[in-house]
């Protein structure tokens, strides 16, 4: 008859040893290998293989270890958790090491049996890691069973690549392009959300009619909600059909009272309350009407709504917050300046009439249509904006837009010309997508003029690349002081044809009679475009390719040139640290957006440099940058945090200088353009922002996140510590692992680097995928960082990182083999002689393992949790006198004062080892201790809710086991605790165990 097992204890199969897992049954255990991980989980039927209880056998007295061998074993043995004791479940098995203040959410969502939250946190903390950490904790705690996140299509790979990399989580993309292959697989009758629990979701592509009914029929229990306040309009204007379709998607899929919802936006107050309402209401109905000056209102928002400001988070648990703890503070990873250039270019002569030719042409086009209709007016209009903006861009994008039909062309009416031209002609900070907006607007109309702006066109032709270009000579200038300082920029233009253009004069190519033209930059600078033209994915394939061009020459330099398709979601901190505004953005926040994406967590640069390059003699950008820029950017010094100027009051301003510039010298100009009332517009504009600056700074202090204090993270932070340890252990483990194993390390600070071709072959084929490459290059390094942030080819020093894992691995498995082949960092047992005690010490490493009942919506589920922990006692086991815990960890940093025989070292641990049965009762008791501080630990975050509490039990497996056992002796022979020294053996002594001496 076959033996029951318990979740939790220990058997023996197929010549290794097992943890059985909850999921097993008495007729099929599932079964997590001692050491392995949750990639490693096997299936094993008792009836038709043996299976049998198994004890963790003692460590043999003569594979002693050194004095590093106990900190390298425990930690190798932390790392491979992948279900470690604590509250959180899910964060042993993720690959990123959440920041303090990134805890405060999932806090805040564990308080709540259904979470309802709006993440609003500053451009650049965090978000989608703060998201990721509540639904990795959802999904492995049973309380959801499938996600899906809406975005925008251009987002949804780099969701993808998000919850996989750093979560563990596999999720299908849902978009227009995948969709027709994803319901070919289906079975009749099927849902794709039935057949794939978690997806990435076109927010645009699934609220169509055709599609949305299936997705809320069939919608999993969790669903977050990128870029929400995109998801939502003001009652009291029309901006959105399709905001209005997303909002009724929402509402439909909020309704749904169980299900867990998380919004998560930079901008959810924009200045229009009753939108902000409806984002509210989103998340609790009652949240829609809530009077939010109340403290009543304000507590009751604040258990949803989290929004902070990059200075609140820069320096999070200190001393200031008095807790009291200098090892609790925490700096992010955020440049701590961003410095500002204005720099300013003229036109050539050439280009100067060039402008002057074409603004006469748009002014008699404007002038001429308004006599023939509100229709023809505003095509005229757009094709005029379209026209001068594509000329102070470059001569390439002037000559597509003056070869091409304008867009608003066809328009059958007014307001349909404004909805075609107004997107491809402005820079709304709320536009519903930056896709399709960086192609040339075009200028042509379809009237007779048709000679005259080819005439235009080959003019401008002419002037590409050549003396008469001053603006891309002026770029060149820069772009060489940048490099030189080691910075990789990006350069930022309006429209596919100047990113274009810039690529090709800035780097190497082949002309037209085949010679090779040097990039103007240096020979060791690569220079690639990313547009529109490129799906999202194939503009993440090719700045992966440049980052990996430039990073095979440590003295190459990289540039990228790209439109607006990348200002928005798209990180690109690793690689970039420099931003150059080629062309003006007619809104500040695009500004921002360009700038967010290399000032942002996991930046490295301490100061990011931005430099705007201006014509001082078009008309246009010098009004723009002083009316609009250099506002924004005061603003944002003075308070903080960035206001957006209301879409609107920007549009006004742009079109008073458009209509001046084409306007001017005619008889019939209006006084409503000229200087005196384009000077009252300005000043209204600047007192309606400072006014929406003031009330974005009161609405920030009033919705400061109060529901979590830092002291309560202070106590799970240290919690969290103490299970899975922290960066300094990590790094120290690396090093000394990689020394051990014949890596070359190179670097003596928090970085370094590692050429590992010289290690195991174990453990480079480990290595070899996890560092982008198909076998490890025994001569290129790999970077290891402290920032967890990492970018391609790179190692975090963190628990997580899957470099670090693999090497952990390698470690834990040779330890524990003691037939291993090669050298073996970490060695079940050692004696160390050592002035660090007065009398023998025993430290022991042990691992619990704890049976959990947690209640969830769904019923309960049973867990597994592990600790590892370290205790020592002084004197022998019968007597032993125990150590408090600190002053256990203390012992891994002794280090041997003299040498230790290595036949005594066998005998006196043959000795502890025989007599280890006398520590088991305060083994097992201590065991009692951890699972009930693990109990506590449960209710304590989950307090404010109590059905979530009710029914959770933790039971401590017996026996613990012990995987190390490591003797201190001391080294002064005066001691009377000290041991006698060994007789001299009559034959030879024998040689000493490999690290068994100092």
């Amino acid at each position: 008859m076959a033996l029951t097992y318990t979740a939790g204890s220990l058997v023996t199969a197929r010549g290794r040893e097992w943890v059985v897992l909850p999921d097993s049954e008495p007729d099929l255990l599932v079964l997590r290998p001692l050491g392995g991980t949750d990639d490693d989980i096997a299936a094993v039927f008792p009836s038709f293989e043996e299976v049998e209880p198994a004890r963790f056998a003692d460590p043999e007295p003569a594979d002693l270890g050194d004095q590093r061998a106990a900190g390298l074993l425990r930690t190798a043995l932390r790392i491979g958790f992948r279900s470690g004791a604590g509250p959180f479940r899910s964060l042993a098995g993720i690959a990123v090491e959440p920041r303090a203040y990134q805890l405060v959410p999932l806090l805040m969502a564990l308080r709540q049996k259904t979470v309802r939250m709006l993440i609003s946190d500053d451009v650049g903390i965090g978000k989608t890691v703060e998201a990721g950490l509540i639904a990795s904790e959802l999904l492995a705690q049973g309380e959801a069973t499938g996600l899906a996140v809406l975005c925008s299509p251009a987002l949804a790979e780099q969701w993808q690549q998000e919850l996989r990399t750093k979560f563990g989580i596999d999720a299908e993309l849902v978009l227009s392009s995948t969709v027709s292959r994803l319901e070919r697989g289906l079975d009749l009758g099927q849902s794709l959300f039935d057949r794939h629990p978690n997806v990435i979701v076109s927010t645009d592509f699934i609220k169509s009619p055709r599609h949305r009914d299936d997705f809320v029929r069939h919608c999993p229990d969790l669903v977050i909600v990128d870029e929400a306040h995109t998801c939502v309009a003001a009652d009291d204007t029309s901006a959105g059909a399709q905001n209005q379709l997303r909002y009724e998607l929402l509402c439909r899929v909020a309704k749904d009272p169980d299900r867990h919802l998380l919004l998560v936006t930079a901008t959810p107050h924009s200045g229009k309350e009753s939108a902000f309402r409806n984002l509210l209401g989103l998340v609790k109905p009652e949240l829609a009407t809530v009077d939010l000056e109340s403290r009543t209102g304000r507590e009751q928002l604040a258990r949803h709504f989290v929004a902070r400001k990059r200075a609140d988070v820069r320096q999070y648990l200190t001393r200031e917050d008095g807790l009291g703890d200098d090892s609790l503070a925490e700096r992010t990873a955020f440049p701590t300046d961003r410095s500002f250039k204005d720099e300013t270019y003229k036109l050539s002569p050439a280009y100067r009439a060039l402008l002057d030719d074409a603004i006469a042409y748009a002014g008699e086009r404007v002038e001429a249509a308004g006599g023939q209709g509100k229709r023809e007016a505003r095509i005229a209009w757009w094709s005029a904006i379209a026209l001068l903006r594509s000329l102070v861009s470059s001569p390439r994008a002037a000559a597509k837009t003056l070869s091409t039909r304008s867009a608003a062309a066809v328009a059958g009416s007014p307001e349909e010309a404004d909805r075609l031209g107004a997107p491809l002609n402005s820079d709304a900070s709320d536009s519903d997508t930056l896709e399709g907006m960086d192609v040339a607007p075009g200028a042509e109309t379809g009237e007779a003029a048709g000679s005259r702006l080819a005439e235009l066109a080959q003019r401008a032709t002419a002037l590409q690349g050549t003396e008469h270009d001053l603006k891309l000579k002026a770029l060149v200038k820069h772009l060489k002081a940048l490099l030189a300082d080691g910075y990789h920029p990006i350069v930022f233009c309006r429209y596919i044809p100047t990113a274009e253009y810039l690529e090709a004069e800035l780097g190497e190519r082949t002309t037209e009679d085949g010679r090779k033209k040097r990039s103007p930059l240096g020979a060791n600078t690569v220079v690639k475009a990313v547009t529109g033209t490129l799906s999202p994915q194939q503009r993440v394939e090719r700045i992966d390719r440049l980052a990996e061009a430039a990073g095979d020459d440590p003295a190459a330099r990289r540039v990228l040139i790209a439109t607006d398709c990348l200002s928005e979601g798209v990180n690109l901190q690793h690689y970039f640290d420099a931003v150059v505004h080629y062309d003006l953005a007619w809104n500040p926040t695009r500004h921002d957006q360009r700038e967010g994406r290399v000032d942002r967590y996991g930046q490295r640069r301490d100061e990011v440099r931005v430099i705007t390059l201006y014509g001082a003699d078009n008309g246009i950008d010098g009004k723009v940058l002083e009316v609009l820029i250099k506002k924004h950017r005061q603003i944002k010094k003075d308070l903080g945090i960035s206001v957006s100027v209301p879409d609107e009051m920007s549009t006004g301003v742009t079109d008073a200088i458009v209509e001046w510039l084409l306007m001017r010298g005619r008889e019939d100009q209006g006084a409503l353009f000229g200087a005196d009332a384009f000077k009252a517009g300005t000043a209204k504009l600047e007192n309606d922002w400072n006014s929406a600056a003031e009330r974005e700074k009161a609405s920030r202090s009033m919705f400061a996140q109060r529901a979590v204090h830092p002291e309560e993270v202070a106590r799970e932070v240290v919690a969290l510590r103490g299970a899975l340890g922290g960066t300094g252990e990590i790094r120290t483990f690396v090093r000394q692992s990689l020394q051990a194993l014949n890596a070359v390390l190179r670097g003596t600070g928090e970085d370094f680097t590692a050429q590992v071709g010289g290690t195991p072959a174990g453990l480079r084929d480990a290595l070899a995928p996890l560092v982008g490459t198909d076998t490890v290059d025994r001569d290129r390094p790999v970077p290891f960082r402290t920032d967890p942030a990492t970018g391609r080819g790179e190692a975090a020093l963190v628990r997580t990182d899957p470099v670090v894992g693999a090497l952990a691995a390698h470690v834990l498995n040779t330890a524990l083999d003691p037939r291993a082949e090669g050298p073996r960092p970490a060695r079940r047992c050692g004696v160390i002689t050592t002035d660090a005690v007065t009398t023998r010490t025993t430290l022991l490493l042990v691992r619990y393992r704890f049976h959990l009942t947690l209640p969830s919506r769904g019923g309960e589920k049973q867990l597994i949790a592990e600790d590892a922990r370290l205790l020592a006692f002084q004197g022998s086991p019968k007597n032993a006198v125990w150590l408090p815990q600190q002053d256990a960890t203390a012992l891994l940093d002794a280090t041997a004062s003299a040498n230790t025989d290595a036949y005594f070292g066998e005998r006196t641990m043959n000795r502890v080892l025989g007599r280890l049965p006398e520590v088991s009762e305060h083994l097992a008791a201590y065991g009692e201790e951890l699972a009930a501080e693990l109990d506590a630990s449960h209710r304590r975050v989950r307090a404010a809710s109590g059905d979530i509490v009710r029914g959770l039990t933790v039971t401590a497996q017996k026996p613990a086991d012990v995987l190390g056992v490591y003797v201190y002796l001391p080294a002064d022979p005066a001691d009377p605790a000290a041991p006698a020294a060994p007789a001299a053996p009559a034959a030879p002594a024998a040689p000493a165990a490999p690290g068994a001496s100092a």
